[in-house]
């Protein structure tokens, strides 16, 4: 059993991630998403998905890149 880093359960069916060489222990995918994913810097949501990077900033959709960018060219993926 591993000791899952953001809530501390300590969990037979706990995973690891590697990210950038770092070894991560979580119990669920909800924790894991809680350390590890990007926060939009326009609306402040995780981004989950996709996503998208302008000038090194992550943001959940174009919408929220654009409004950041002063509606620079960007686009959802299709």
């Amino acid at each position: 059993m591993a000791v899952c880093e953001v809530c501390g359960n300590d969990y037979a069916m706990s995973f690891e991630v590697v990210a950038q060489g770092v070894t991560h222990t979580f119990d669920s995918f909800e924790c894991a998403i809680h350390r590890m994913a990007p926060i939009c810097e326009h609306c402040g949501v995780k981004v989950v998905g996709h996503g998208m990077t302008v000038e090194g900033q992550f943001y959940c959709c174009a919408h929220c890149a654009r409004a950041e960018h002063d509606g620079a060219a960007v686009a959802d993926s299709a």
